[in-house]
C-alpha cells in the first residue's frame, strides 16, 4: 500500500495524498450516516435544528458547517478510526504506536466559507510533533467546491497568527504566507482518496463557490501513542499534561495504566471561528 517514496515525500513535504484508498461502498457509507448525524438520528447536539423526514439530505445539511468528535455517537465513523488501509499508512509514517484523538465531519455546501492557514499542531500539541491529519474526501474535492490548499514542506516551529481579511475565509485570524505565495498548491482529489498531512505542515481551504457541490470530508487526528498530549481543546478542558480521551489504533499505549476518560463532547462548528486568539 505505501512505498519508501511515500514515506520519504511525508517526511520531507509534510503531506502524502493516496487515491481510492477507500472503497465506494466505505464512501456511500460515509455518505449515508452523514446525513443520519445531522438529521439528529445519532443523537441531539446543542444547536441542530427539528427537520421534517421529507427534507431532503442537501437541504438538512446546508444548515451546518461541521461537527466535532462525531465518533462519539457514530459506529460507523468510529470504525472509520480503524480503517486497515489508513492505519497500515500511519505505523509506516508515524509510528507503529497510534492513538486518535479527534474526529470532524465537514459538510462544505455551496458557498459556505473555507479555513484559514493554519498549522494543526497551534491547536492539537503533542510532545514530539507527530501529529497527522487524515483528510478522507467523501465527495471529490476541487479548486471549485473548497478543496484543501497545502504549502509543501513542515517549518520547525508554530508561526504567528495575524488578523484575517480575506471572505475566502470562516475564521477571524490566519497565517501570513505570503512569502509562499509560489508554493501553495490546491489538493485535488476523487471521493474515497485520503490527504495525509504533518501537524506543522501550512494547509487551508477556501470558500464554495459552485451553486449544487458539497465538499464533504471526514478529518481524523492521530498521533503516536509514545507522546503524552498536553490538549485542553482550545480551553474546553481544564489544563493537562496528559489528556487521555483517546482511542488506541495500533500497537502499544504506553500510558494504558492511566486508562481513558470521555472529555470531550461532540458539538456544532460555528460559522465564524475564533480560537485562541485576541484579534
Amino acid at each position: 500500500m505505501i512505498t519508501p517514496e511515500n514515506i520519504k515525500q511525508y517526511q520531507d513535504q509534510g503531506y502524502l495524498v493516496i487515491p481510492n484508498l477507500l472503497s465506494q461502498t466505505d464512501i456511500a457509507n460515509l455518505k449515508k450516516e452523514t446525513a443520519a448525524i445531522f438529521r439528529g438520528h445519532r443523537g441531539h447536539i446543542d444547536g441542530m435544528v427539528d427537520v421534517d423526514d421529507n427534507e431532503p439530505d442537501e437541504d438538512v445539511l446546508k444548515k451546518y458547517v461541521a461537527i466535532h468528535f462525531p465518533h462519539k455517537i457514530s459506529k460507523v465513523i468510529h470504525n472509520s478510526l480503524f480503517n486497515r488501509n489508513i492505519v497500515e499508512i500511519l505505523t509506516k509514517i508515524v509510528s507503529p504506536n497510534m492513538k486518535c484523538m479527534q474526529s470532524m465531519l465537514f459538510v462544505k455546501s455551496p458557498g459556505k466559507a473555507g479555513q484559514s492557514w493554519h498549522q494543526d499542531e497551534y491547536y492539537i500539541p503533542t510532545r514530539d510533533r507527530s501529529l497527522v491529519g487524515v483528510w478522507i474526501a467523501i465527495d471529490d474535492a476541487s479548486v471549485e467546491n473548497g478543496c484543501l490548499w497545502i504549502i509543501p514542506g513542515r517549518p520547525g516551529y508554530i508561526m504567528p497568527r495575524v488578523k484575517n481579511s480575506s471572505p475566502e475565509y470562516a475564521d477571524v485570524d490566519t497565517i501570513d504566507v505570503s512569502q509562499y505565495e509560489k508554493n501553495k498548491i490546491p489538493v485535488e482529489v476523487k471521493a474515497g482518496s485520503v490527504v495525509f498531512f504533518n501537524g506543522y505542515t501550512l494547509h487551508c481551504s477556501l470558500r464554495n463557490k459552485t451553486k449544487d457541490h458539497f465538499r464533504t470530508a471526514l478529518v481524523n487526528h492521530y498521533m503516536s501513542a509514545e507522546s503524552m498530549l498536553p490538549w485542553d481543546q482550545d480551553g474546553h478542558l481544564p489544563p493537562t499534561e496528559d489528556l487521555r480521551d483517546i482511542v488506541l489504533v495500533a500497537g502499544h499505549d504506553p500510558y494504558a495504566h492511566k486508562g481513558t476518560v470521555d472529555a470531550n463532547k461532540p458539538y456544532l462548528r460555528p460559522e465564524v471561528l475564533k480560537i485562541k486568539t485576541e484579534l
